[in-house]
Parts: C-alpha cells; structure tokens; sequence
C-alpha cells in the first residue's frame, strides 16, 4: 500500500466536498476529521467514508449550507439543531460548545439533533481531552443490524462510545461500537478482501457468517451478549430519543437510503477534572495509575496497551510516514477525483 501526507489527503477531501457544493470551512472540517480518523488507525470511518458522502449529497439527502443552531440552551446543556449538515461539522460545532461551557460551569452535555454520520466517536472525546477536560461521547448508528436480545428484527444499530481522559503522555481514550464490530470495520475488510472473525456476523439460525459481502443476509452480533445489546438501547435512549433524534425503526440506513434526512442523534459530555480536587493532583494520579496498568506484566513480556495507546503510536507514525491506502481506496479516490474534476491524491504520494 501506498503511503500519502495527511495534509494531501485532506487537501483532496475536501476539494472533493467542495466540488458538490459544500462551503470551504465545512469541507476542511469534514475532512480533517476523516484524515485525523486515518491517521490514528481508525480506517472505518476515514476516507472509505468520503464517495458515500458525496453520494448523500448528490442525492439530497445532506444540506451543504445548514443553518446550524442551539435550542434549549441551558449554562450546562444545549441541543444542537444541525439542520441536516455534515456530521463532522455538527458534532465538532456541538464539542467545542460543551468545552466552552465546561470550562465556565464545570461540565456540561450537548446532544445533538438533525445531524449526520460524524466518524470516529473517538475523535471528538479526544478533541476534548486534549483540551484538558474528561469527555463521553454516545451516538446513534445510522443503520440499524442487530435486533434488541432474543429479537428477530434488526431495530438496533452499532452505537458507538468513546471516554476520554486526560493524562500523560496522552490520553486514556476508549471507543466502542457496542456490536462485536462496526460496519466501518466490515466494510474495510470487505475492501481488503478479508475474511471476518467468527462472532462478529451470524444468520437467522444463529449460525456464523465470514464473509464480509454477506452482511446484509444475517445480524451483526453485539459485544458481550446481552450487556451488549442493553447498552445499544441506552445510548440510543440518551443520545436520540432524549434529542428528538432517530432510534429504532426511525434509523435511515444511510448506505442503502441516500436521499432521505437521517436525523441522526449524538450527545457529549464534558468535565472539568477539577471538579474535586487540584486538576495537577488529579491528572498526576490518573498518568500514574495508567502507568501502573502498563507496566503490571503483559502476556508477551512487554507492556500492556490499554485504550488509546495504539493510536498514538499510530498517529505519530502515520504523521511522518504517511498514511497507507489500500488498492480498492485508491481505485475509489481516483474515481472521485475525474467525477468532480479535482486534483488526484495521488500528487502527496510517498516513496
């Protein structure tokens, strides 16, 4: 595979959001966050995500001039009305006001509605860690795959979580999707040709499927079980239904329905860490117990790697090396690149 500078790529995303319409600020906010996706590994939701954008708004079925505004805002709460604008910008527009009000208040949650698929859940509780602040981030999926525990219709999607926490020498940053896996991650493996672990698909009779272009013939399976699918339903609960937003058999799949509004829900939470004691005190103690847990004994006799640790590494090699593209990507980007008529990607190519 092919490596590319972040800065080309998202040079290249967001001319290409640009060139169906969307305005220069949003396209670079939008890209940014599929590249920064990229950067740290989470490929599910980089530019794999972008010709299905484009595909959206070709359709209609995303507002590239939202009128982006607060309702019922409170000193610690606000809803976000994002008018059906790209995700990323919703979301990015929602977690720098909860930093905001944070910092004044202490905490604060901001749910969001009328929103689109934003990316990576983790992206934007990291934006808030490494502002200094504890973050959670809950969405609702934009397509529904598994049915409610010991159901048969498939009302529930892979809604995501991501904690963030500040510490040193980067954040503890976990990010979910309560399904064993997320469609990002199916859809890269179908990409790259790969089969799936058993446990992440099965049919109707219970039966596991490893093949990635089967999905839409059987049920993703959520993680731990029943704990799993309960936590489906109460992020679905707090980040749509408490929003106004989609849930259940309200969810647009937005693979399969690209002309229709999503109303896609998300919601963040945000605290201030000195919230009960000195904010040095309490990121020394969190540094140091992460510390602790990586240096408790690994099974290979290295060090153990707790959530977010990976993309760090990731990110800093991604960020001198450049980021690798897959060979069915690449075709996908240069299909993009002669459709809307904007500069190849592949000008940022790497040695």
């Amino acid at each position: 595979m092919t490596r590319y500078a972040a800065a080309t790529l998202s040079d290249f995303a967001a001319a290409a959001l640009g060139a169906v319409g969307v305005p220069a600020d949003h396209a670079r906010t939008t890209a940014r966050r599929m590249v920064e996706a990229d950067l740290r590994g989470r490929t599910g939701h980089g530019l794999i995500r972008l010709s299905g954008y484009v595909r959206r708004i070709r359709a209609g079925g995303i507002n590239v001039t939202p009128d982006i505004s607060m309702r019922h805002e409170t000193a610690v709460s606000a809803i976000v009305d994002g008018d059906n604008g790209l995700g990323q910008v919703v979301m990015t527009r929602a977690t720098d006001l909860a930093i905001t009000k944070a910092a004044d208040a202490g905490l604060a949650w901001i749910g969001t509605v009328r929103s689109n698929h934003a990316g990576a859940a983790g992206l934007y509780a990291q934006r808030a860690a490494d502002a200094g602040f504890v973050a959670m981030y809950l969405a609702v999926a934009n397509a529904n795959g598994m049915p409610p525990w010991g159901g048969t219709n498939p009302l529930l999607g892979t809604n995501p979580l991501a904690i963030a926490i500040p510490a040193q020498p980067h954040p503890f940053v976990l990010d979910i999707a309560t399904s064993a896996a997320s469609h990002g991650t199916i859809k890269v493996a179908a990409q790259q040709g790969a089969a799936l672990p058993v446990g992440w698909l099965m049919d109707s009779a219970g039966l596991p499927i490893t093949d990635p272009a089967r999905i839409d013939e059987g049920f993703l399976v959520p993680m731990g079980g029943y704990k799993g699918a309960g936590l489906t339903i109460a992020i679905g609960l707090l980040a749509g239904v408490m929003n106004g937003a989609a849930f259940g058999a309200d969810v647009v799949d937005h693979r399969r329905d690209a002309g229709t509004p999503s109303n896609t829900g998300q919601s963040i939470l945000v605290l201030r860490p000195d919230l009960f004691r000195p904010r040095d005190e309490v990121i020394a103690d969190l540094s140091g117990q992460l510390e602790a847990l990586r240096n408790s004994g690994a099974v290979a006799g290295d060090r153990v790697r707790l959530p977010g640790d990976a993309s760090a590494r990731t990110r800093a090699e991604n960020q001198v090396r450049g980021i690798e593209l897959p060979g069915s990507l690449e075709d996908d980007l240069d299909r993009l690149s002669r459709e809307l008529g904007v500069e190849s990607h592949r000008r940022g190519e790497n040695p």
